[in-house]
């Protein structure tokens, strides 16, 4: 019997062979003089196309949205067409892929922005994070809280994120809505504490969510996006919200309304334990109507049982896709993992990035 992990699924629009997701990595291998993704990253998203979807490292939508040095970008020509050779060399494999849409908000730094202006954030309250500037990892600036005329550019930033994932040929799209980034900052009273149609409230705090998914299913239609969220994360210091449920049920509420293809939730703290009140991610799990990704700290064994049981659709692999490019085929057979190397995880060229072996290299 060949278990249910392992057979095609069908999330919105997207068909994909089996229901392993290599979940967003960033690697930091973008071009330092324009963030544009190239050969190097054709080969690397190609070795990984048995998975059934893969969902890119996160892809900043305009220069304010960058957080780290070396990650690629999605709102120039010369971004879309690398993209495309992605896409394609993607697609000439039978994989299907996905662009993350990424603002980063008030994670970065003043050297990682134009003209070293400050970050941007709903609110002026920093993450006390860290970030890495091209050079070594510095304390994340200060940002400055958006003024209530600025969002709309914003969120016509996702517009034409979206408009060009679909020029460069991807399947879909996932906005990233999770781990302590630009709309995680405004869902949570953590981080947000404006008093105008974007704060307080719940109804305003899931507002800007709620426009930006409007702005992305317009263009792709909702069957081709998907949404990640990480409600019981502190990921970059965003805090907990004090009414976790409510938020991010409204939130839920949202993709509902919209009709988008799935949610990719984070269960836990990112990377981390796998810890939440009890029957709360149960219930934000039941709550959405799409499909629904699981992700953070799954084994074979456990995704296996996961989506068995008929509460999870789909399962995501992090690290393990690092170090195994087959990874689906290595789940599938039971084969034996790649070990996580060390080095050559961020930054860099080939090496640690796509010279892993696969089965039929290790078997010769």
């Amino acid at each position: 019997m060949t278990e249910a992990l392992f057979t095609p699924f069908t999330l919105g629009d997207i068909s994909v062979r089996n229901r392993i997701v290599m979940a967003p990595l960033t690697r930091n291998r973008a071009r330092p003089e324009d963030d544009t993704p190239y050969a190097l990253h054709a080969e690397y998203y190609a070795q990984r196309a048995g998975a059934g979807l893969i969902i890119t490292e996160g892809t900043q939508i305009s220069p304010e949205g960058k957080g780290y040095a070396w990650t690629p970008g999605i709102y120039s020509d010369a971004q879309v067409a690398g993209w495309k050779a992605v896409t394609e060399a993607v697609h000439a494999k039978g994989g299907r892929i996905a662009a993350q849409l990424w603002h980063v908000g008030r994670v970065s730094h003043t050297s990682l922005q134009e003209g070293g202006a400050a970050p941007v954030a709903p609110s002026a309250i920093g993450a006390a994070s860290k970030t890495f500037d091209g050079t070594s990892f510095v304390q994340t600036s200060v940002p400055r809280a958006l003024e209530l005329d600025e969002i709309p550019r914003i969120v016509e930033d996702y517009r034409r994120a979206a408009r060009n994932a679909d020029a460069a040929g991807f399947d879909g799209v996932e906005i990233h809505a999770a781990n302590g980034y630009l709309i995680d900052q405004f869902l949570r009273d953590t981080s947000n504490t404006r008093t105008d149609a974007y704060g307080g409230s719940v109804e305003n705090r899931v507002r800007f969510l709620r426009e930006v998914v409007e702005a992305v299913t317009g263009v792709l239609g909702a069957g081709r996006v998907g949404v990640r969220l990480s409600p019981f994360s502190n990921a970059n210091n965003v805090g907990i919200d004090s009414d976790t449920l409510a938020t991010f049920s409204a939130a839920i509420d949202v993709l509902n309304g919209a009709g988008v293809a799935f949610l990719h939730m984070v269960e836990g703290q990112t990377g981390g334990p796998r810890d939440w009140p009890e029957g709360a991610l149960e219930a934000l799990r039941d709550r959405f109507k799409g499909a629904y990704i699981a992700n953070n700290g799954y084994t074979r064994d456990t995704a296996i049982s996961a989506v068995a049981s008929g509460k999870v659709d789909l399962v995501a692999f992090g690290k393990l896709y690092i170090s195994n490019p087959d990874l689906a085929e290595r789940l599938a057979l039971d084969a034996p993992l790649n070990p996580l190397p060390t080095d050559g995880l961020y930054g860099g060229g080939a090496k640690g990035y796509t010279d892993y072996p696969m089965l039929a290299r290790t078997a010769a």
